[in-house]
């Protein structure tokens, strides 16, 4: 599976708020993170809290894109139909 991500950094706590529609109409699914954009810790706190909330090993997520960007393409390995319903539940309570 492939995630879009618009990650902001240095805030008050980790979390996923849901998703988020950009100026060129594509959605990300918008993270903040206490880490700072520093030395990649905010990448690493990212995966964590991806691995975390999907219920995937470490090894199976891998930062495909933006490794010093705002807006991050993910890689997830797993069963499609399992992330999804992950990211669902995650996006609907959001809502």
């Amino acid at each position: 599976m492939k995630l879009a991500v618009r990650v902001t950094p240095r805030a008050g706590r980790d979390a996923i708020e849901g998703v988020v529609r950009g100026d060129d109409g594509r959605n990300w699914l918008s993270v903040k993170l206490c880490a700072a954009p520093t030395d990649g810790a905010a990448n690493d706190a990212l995966i964590r809290l991806l691995t975390k909330t999907l219920g995937v090993a470490r090894r199976d997520v891998t930062l495909a894109s933006g490794a010093t960007s705002r807006l991050k393409r993910l890689d997830i390995q797993g069963e499609p139909a399992r992330l999804a319903a992950a990211l669902e539940i995650i996006v609907r309570d959001k809502a």
